[in-house]
């Protein structure tokens, strides 16, 4: 049969069990989009690029599979490489597939032509320049391999409006669905020796990250936890991995982490690291991170074994299988003495938390969700303040239910993800906690959140202010505040209801508990802004540079 490159394309796709893919159409990708308008695939128009990035990573983040944006050449491609760069330092699989002028006029700065392939090189796990419509039917389903095998990662597939247009004869499309490989085991004789290592610990801690989430391995987790009676603590990206209120839980390490959480550390023999790259906002001042503590680090990237924190000993292999093995291999044990220990600490450092009274404070608000949502449902954040508010205060019990910005921390990042969330699961509550400052940077997906009348609710921590920007400014640059108050400020619920979105001010309701209550248990969209002081802060806090010993505040 007859096909050209761009159907070929969208075969390829709907063979790879793409049901959704967001972006936005332009002169060097239009004959993919006619293509698309005969598939059975869902188009979701975004009203920016970056934001059809976010989408598909709202979508991945929440499934653990590979999803799909399109970009048009030139503008669309560099509009798409924040939300690239961010997938990348996340490790989030995503199959971003972009226009590119046609090839014979690559190199000639033709009308919309960037060198796609060169800009992406550093922020992909992988990236392709399509020569010919014939290379789509491996190119394609490599693309999906790549993103979702190993450690996951963003991947380009950049097509020349020509090869789009391409003619080619084939039999038929080889069946080239992607499953993904059996679990990348770890070294027997290595699991063996972090077995010996774990039992004959005094104090050990695991410290686990995003790979826990990314390898599925959360219900493996809390039974090896358990087994072992191990305290566990986790990372941003970890939230969730090990569930809030389980007795071994110490909540999260790092620069707004629990005064006690990183108290504790500093005085385990044993740290159980387990899908972390010990970056420098969860472990601090890299030399001084538990320093009196063996190191047992698991990774599924070789590459992040030793990079910032030498091990004692290192599997490189799939979190979930060595979980599985050590669940298997561990003593049982009951640790009582640590226990205590760990007790005693978390009574001298307590968890300061604002008087319930104060309706306003962040905290509180976020108790309000936390109290009012079901445990599956969905929050994601922008980044700033409000960002680490939710990360301190709201109780993720399960995997996949915080989707924020860890590695490259980009405002503009929770509206959009938001969304691709509600996308990917329908039946989920999902909510997007937002400050006014990130909220602007992508305000036009309000738009798309309309058209599409998902089940989303953005809450806007509003203080006039870049927060974390100011909070810096105040606690170390000796109270020189610069560009960092909005002297004007918009009118959010005016301008949701503009987008024909239903939307409230917070502020202005008699009873604003029982009515945030209220909103978060109806379903469809809608916007609320919350009025918060500027003077609230973000503690306790490590200062930049220091040890998590070191905390101020809280």
């Amino acid at each position: 049969m007859e096909i050209s490159g761009a159907k070929l394309v969208i075969k390829l796709l709907e063979q790879q069990g793409i049901e959704i893919v967001c972006g936005i159409p332009g002169g060097s990708n239009l004959p993919i989009y006619d293509a698309l308008r005969d598939s059975s695939i869902k188009h979701i128009l975004a009203r920016h690029e970056q934001g059809a990035g976010f989408m598909a990573q709202g979508m991945a983040r929440t499934t653990g599979k590979a999803a799909v944006c399109m970009g048009t050449s030139g503008p669309g491609v560099t509009n798409l490489l924040t939300a690239i760069a961010d997938a990348r330092l996340d490790s989030i699989p995503v199959v971003a597939i972009t226009g590119q002028v046609t090839s014979t006029l690559i190199g000639t700065d033709a009308f919309q032509e960037v060198d796609t392939y060169g800009l992406t090189i550093p922020i992909t796990k992988h990236n392709f320049l399509v020569q010919s419509a014939a290379d789509l039917l491996e190119i394609i389903p490599e693309a999906f391999r790549l993103a979702e095998s190993g450690r996951p990662g963003p991947v380009v597939v950049d097509i020349p409006k020509d090869v789009q247009k391409e003619i080619i004869e084939i039999s038929e499309i080889p069946n080239a669905i992607f499953r993904k490989p059996e679990r990348a085991e770890g070294d027997a004789e290595l699991i063996e020796k972090a077995v010996s290592m774990i039992n004959n610990a005094r104090r050990p801690i695991i410290y686990a990250g995003g790979g826990v989430v990314a390898a599925d391995a959360s219900a493996d987790l809390l039974k090896f936890a358990r087994r072992n009676s191990i305290p566990v603590v986790t990372t941003l990206m970890g939230l969730g991995a090990f569930p809030h209120g389980d007795s071994n839980y110490l909540g999260m390490l790092g620069m707004h982490g629990s005064r006690s959480t990183n108290m504790v550390m500093e005085e385990a023999d044993l740290i159980i690291a387990l899908g972390v790259r010990f970056d420098d906002r969860a472990v601090g001042k890299a030399c001084e991170f538990c320093k009196h503590a063996d190191i047992l680090h698991i990774d599924i990237d070789r590459s992040e074994i030793g990079k910032i924190k030498s091990s004692n000993l290192s599997i490189v292999g799939d979190v979930g299988h060595v979980l599985h093995e050590l669940v298997e291999k561990v003593e049982v044990s009951i640790r009582i003495g640590w226990s205590a220990r760990i007790a005693s600490i978390r009574m001298m450092y307590p968890d300061i938390r604002p008087d319930e009274q104060d309706t306003f404070h962040p905290l509180n608000l976020i108790r309000v969700m936390g109290e009012t949502l079901p445990d599956d449902a969905i929050i994601t954040t922008d980044v700033g303040q409000h960002q680490m508010w939710v990360a301190q205060g709201y109780p993720f019990r399960k995997p996949r239910t915080l989707l924020t910005s860890g590695g490259l921390g980009t405002m503009g990042f929770g509206l959009p993800n938001a969304i691709g969330a509600a996308l990917a699961k329908p039946d989920k509550k999902v909510v997007c906690v937002s400050g006014d400052g990130s909220f602007l940077m992508n305000i036009q997906e309000l738009a798309t959140l309309a058209e599409q009348r998902l089940n989303v609710k953005v809450l806007i921590m509003n203080n006039n202010r870049l927060g974390l920007v100011r909070q810096q400014q105040e606690l170390f640059f000796e109270e020189r505040f610069f560009a960092s108050t909005f002297e004007s400020n918009p009118d959010f619920a005016s301008i949701a209801r503009g987008f024909g979105l239903p939307s409230f001010d917070l502020g202005e309701q008699e009873n604003p508990e029982l009515f945030l209550r209220k909103v978060l248990g109806q379903d469809g969209p809608c916007v609320i802004n919350i009025p918060i002081n500027f003077e609230n802060k973000v503690l306790p806090m490590v200062p930049p540079e220091c040890a998590n010993r070191e905390m101020i505040g809280g």
